[in-house]
């Protein structure tokens, strides 16, 4: 495969906002741009409720990369599923004197409708897991509790 490169415009507004940007994901009828403000998370001085962070973007990068990954190993593996989501939590620590993103927590669900498919359903979650780019990309540790749901 070859590489592939993401472009991403990053613009200061004011105190600690600012929007994010692709000139990639424009849309195609109304050649509006898709931005999105991004801020200091509340926690830092001068940070800002309610808009995405920069850690919000990390936790969702590794969370969104897991999802679309099961679904690409799902699809090949013809896994038949109701649903798919993931709540996520990024873990922001200082490690030797510097604030790193110590650690993701996954907690996918999958809904499928046949029990005897329980098993393989959470072996495709965990292939997807390892399979993760943006997770083998980064040196957080990743925690994942996966739960299966028949219906």
């Amino acid at each position: 495969m070859d590489k592939h490169s993401y472009s991403v415009t990053i613009n200061w507004l004011q105190d600690r906002k600012g929007t994010m940007c692709s000139p990639e994901l424009n849309n195609n009828i109304t050649n509006e741009t898709n931005c999105i403000e991004v801020a200091t998370p509340p926690g830092f001085p001068g940070g800002m409720p309610n808009i995405w962070s920069p850690e919000h973007l990390f936790t969702a990068a590794v969370s969104s990369c897991l999802m679309t990954t099961f679904l690409a190993i799902a699809e090949f593996s013809k896994l038949e599923y109701l649903s798919f989501k993931c709540d996520s939590k990024g873990i922001l620590e200082k490690v030797d004197g510097k604030f790193i993103m110590s650690e993701v927590l996954l907690f996918p669900e999958v809904v499928i409708t046949d029990e005897s498919k329980r098993e393989r359903a959470a072996r495709i979650v965990e292939k997807a897991e390892k399979a993760c780019l943006i997770s083998n990309s980064i040196t957080s540790k990743i925690t994942m509790k996966t739960n299966i749901i028949i219906k």
